[in-house]
């Protein structure tokens, strides 16, 4: 039988593994739950949000509320301003993480960080996504030229002006081509839409 000694330290080495850990990656390691519970008592660890856990005054990246976005919507995509900050584009600075669900998903409520949900579905939602590594955990997030194309897409969410410095920068700094928007704008049903503006800028 474990001690609860024994479980402790596993939990510990858990979180020292990782930026961030979760209730239920615990419980898959075999490891009780109430051994967060004692290392949280003791200061050892601290909790960041329902359910997720990481080291005090661990070194973080600055990107780390999108780990810790991702790491409790494990479905949702990063996209919009956050994915916009992300690549280098533009000049918002989001106070909340910007995440696309699927529109049949459940609504979830994340106490931390602040987030704002966009719904989506079919290729709309899956179509341009990257797989990237923040702190160690995997992030799915949009890539750039999806972000830019997801901005007139959700134009009333963001305001046609950000869709249109984001447009611009990106084709200024070539970090995508006219062509990747312009099919990404197909599947995303604003390609009628974006053309004049492919057009003049291209």
């Amino acid at each position: 039988m474990t001690t609860p000694i024994t479980e402790t330290k596993r939990a510990l080495n858990l979180v020292h593994k990782r930026t961030l850990v979760r209730l239920c990656d615990v419980r898959e390691s075999g490891v009780h739950p109430e051994a967060l519970r004692r290392l949280v008592n003791a200061g050892k660890i601290v909790r960041v949000s329902r359910g997720v856990y990481s080291l005090p005054n661990r070194d973080q990246s600055q990107h780390i509320d999108l780990a810790h976005a991702a790491t409790r919507i494990r479905h949702g995509v990063i996209c919009l301003l956050s994915a916009l900050q992300y690549h280098g584009i533009g000049t918002q600075l989001p106070h909340e993480v910007w995440m696309m669900i699927d529109r049949r998903a459940h609504h979830p409520r994340v106490d931390h960080p602040p987030m704002r949900f966009v719904l989506g579905s079919g290729r709309a939602l899956t179509a341009g996504v990257l797989r990237i590594e923040i702190d160690g955990h995997q992030v799915r997030m949009t890539n750039i030229a999806k972000t830019v194309v997801d901005c007139f897409r959700y134009r009333r969410h963001v305001g046609l002006d950000v869709a249109l410095e984001a447009l611009r920068e990106a084709l200024r700094k070539r970090k995508c081509t006219p062509a990747e928007l312009s099919r990404l704008s197909v599947v995303c049903r604003v390609g009628a839409l974006m053309r004049p503006y492919l057009e003049a800028l291209a």
